[in-house]
């Protein structure tokens, strides 16, 4: 009687522990993801999901309109491509279309034959035709794949950076951020194309290329390790201890 029950409950004890071990394989977070499978939303809020610009944002945004009356900001696109900042902006579609039509009306004042105000107003047309037309061409629909990479790069880089040095690649945030982009968009591909072996191998490279980042960064500032993996949306367990992809 005494061994029955002792197998008894042993057989218990196992049914437990597996139990056990079954409940904290569910809860436990995504590896690759870095969020649990019933907070889906951590990734939405995080301020990387805020800042990266997908696709389905460049198609969902309107598209410029091809006009001839004088050109505003709200004809502009909502997206630029890559290498169109602040500056240029502002150069390419006020500058430069002020300048090209004062050039105008000055070479037409200078010969004498057409009143300077009616050159004016017919070179203003134009003139907007021209800018709602590069408005067009700059926008980032127009943008292949390492165009978006380009931009969404750029703009990782603006928000993980410290304000005294706005353009900081080797920040530990700065590239634990870039690495999530980037197994984010490689485990997308993965997922339509599963015998991808060369991939899959490159995904369990950046994986534990993030965590040596991370785990760096909880040694050298415990503050700034915690802050980071809430603005990238993940759980310590998904850099923590062994990781299996």
């Amino acid at each position: 009687m005494r061994k029955r029950k002792s197998r008894v409950a042993e057989k218990a004890n196992v049914e437990k522990r597996q139990q056990r071990e079954q409940l904290a394989k569910a809860n436990r977070p995504h590896i690759i993801l870095g969020n649990r499978p019933d907070d889906v939303a951590k990734w939405k809020d995080c301020d990387l999901a805020k800042v990266i610009v997908t696709e389905e944002d460049i198609l969902a945004s309107p598209i410029p309109p091809i006009e001839t009356t004088p050109f505003d900001e709200s004809q502009l696109p909502k997206y630029f491509n890559f290498g169109v900042g602040d500056r240029e902006k502002e150069l390419l579609f006020d500058t430069l279309p002020s300048l090209t039509l004062e050039g105008v009306t000055r070479i037409k004042q200078s010969s004498g034959r057409v009143d300077v105000t009616s050159r004016y107003q017919q070179a203003e047309p134009e003139e907007a035709l021209k800018t709602s037309t590069l408005a067009r061409l700059v926008d980032l629909r127009n943008a292949n794949a390492r165009g978006i990479a380009y931009e969404n790069r750029k703009r990782i880089i603006a928000e993980f950076s410290e304000s005294e040095n706005p353009m900081d690649t080797g920040r530990p945030e700065v590239q634990a951020a870039l690495l999530t982009l980037r197994i984010r968009k490689l485990w997308d591909h993965l997922s339509k194309f599963k015998k991808d072996i060369g991939n899959r191998r490159s995904l369990r490279r950046l994986v534990h290329q993030r965590a040596r980042i991370l785990r760096y960064l909880k040694q050298v500032d415990r503050d700034r390790y915690d802050r980071v993996l809430e603005r990238i949306g993940l759980e310590p367990e998904s850099v923590e201890g062994e990781l299996v992809v």
